[in-house]
């Protein structure tokens, strides 16, 4: 598994992460602070949502409680012209990717389908079903094949798509297919599995006989193991695979090994099939403390700093709350609105369909 910080913040030099350790070498200080910055604020908007789903202002929310590091390091890694096809849970790759978190509880409100432009941001809308998106993934990387912008050596067009996914979804066909696929046809993906160890309610021996980074082996392409608790690790692991991937080197998989400290989402209870001294074993390994402590042990980073980062997320938060507060409740025929982009004779009858349902109810709703 590859490592470059240990939970205590002390880098870690091995033979298995030296070439790695060049992409981190290659950040300044302030790279390093954004990366801490980014950890704090996404955590404190997860923090924020849970908050609100518990007082009945979302319908639902799937917590990032301890993937921080995967979905920062991994977002960082990308380029402007990439694009990523995220699951559900995916806000730290949304928050690097420039989506307002009011959009995404918008999603969890009901009052959006996501609210962001996928072809503005690259990053397509939040998918449901499981591993589904690794198959779309793939789609739009033989896309960008075909459209020439792979392995033309050109750093502004040579571009990777990645793929997000949790250690559940290696179970589903669609993500076997996905590897297909994307291996016969050498498409420029990085498959980015997140390890939580926990699908839903299943331990990772009702999922794999395998470490899952080594399924890679078997369809033709690279896989990697990597501590998905340590920034910048992930950063250095993924910038390599979506190089390689954007050269014509083909298809790659990282997983990263993390935890989901929280619940499968708000309507779920872990403690129903995982006990509390597993999870205080993964506190220690806490993906911003040992951030801080790096920056702080460098000299990389003072008390100004954190204090300043602490109190941006509280101004961040007060944004969250009271902006999902504000959010207009949709009228049921909204739900309409959204479907097509033009006007869709099945769409425009099933609405008048709707709208004729409502009336005949007293007071007409």
């Amino acid at each position: 598994m590859i490592q470059l910080l240990t939970p205590e913040g002390q880098r870690v030099e091995s033979p298995a992460a030296v070439d790695y350790a060049a992409y981190v070498d290659e950040l300044t200080d302030e790279d390093l602070r954004g990366f801490y910055r980014d950890l704090v604020l996404i955590r404190r908007v997860d923090a924020e949502a849970t908050a609100l789903q518990r007082q009945g202002e979302l319908g639902i929310w799937a917590s990032l409680l301890g993937q921080e590091a995967a979905q920062v390091g991994s977002g960082r890694a990308m380029k402007p012209q990439d694009y990523a096809f995220p699951t559900y849970r995916e806000h730290g790759v949304a928050w690097c990717r420039g989506v307002d978190p009011l959009n995404l509880l918008g999603l969890f409100r009901g009052i959006n389908h996501g609210g962001w432009d996928p072809n503005e941001k690259n990053f397509h809308l939040y998918t449901i079903v499981i591993g589904a998106q690794t198959l779309h993934a793939t789609g739009y990387a033989m896309g960008i094949q075909h459209d020439g912008d792979v392995g033309t050596g050109d750093p502004e067009r040579d571009t990777a798509v990645i793929a997000y996914f949790g250690d559940g979804a290696t179970a589903q066909g669609d993500v076997s297919e996905a590897f297909t696929f994307a291996a016969v046809h050498n498409a420029p993906v990085v498959f980015f599995c997140q390890n939580n160890q926990w699908a839903i309610s299943e331990p990772n021996d009702r999922q794999t006989r395998i470490p899952l980074f080594q399924r890679a082996r078997g369809f033709g392409f690279p896989g990697v193991r990597v501590d998905g608790n340590d920034v910048l690790a992930v950063y250095a692991v993924t910038k390599h695979a979506l190089e390689e991937a954007r050269s014509g080197q083909g298809p790659f998989l990282v997983e990263a090994w993390t935890y989901r400290m929280g619940a499968h989402t708000t309507s779920d209870d872990p403690t129903k099939y995982r006990v509390s001294a597993e999870v205080e074993v993964w506190k220690l390994r806490d993906p911003i403390e040992r951030v801080k402590a790096y920056l702080a042990q460098q000299g990389k980073a003072d008390a100004a700093f954190f204090e300043q980062v602490e109190a941006e997320a509280d101004a961040l938060a007060v944004t969250v709350r009271e902006g999902c507060l504000s959010m207009p409740d949709p009228t049921p025929e909204s739900m309409f609105d959204h479907i097509y982009v033009e006007e869709h004779p099945l769409v425009e009858a099933e609405r008048a369909q709707f709208t004729a349902y409502q009336a005949s109810f007293e007071g007409g709703h």
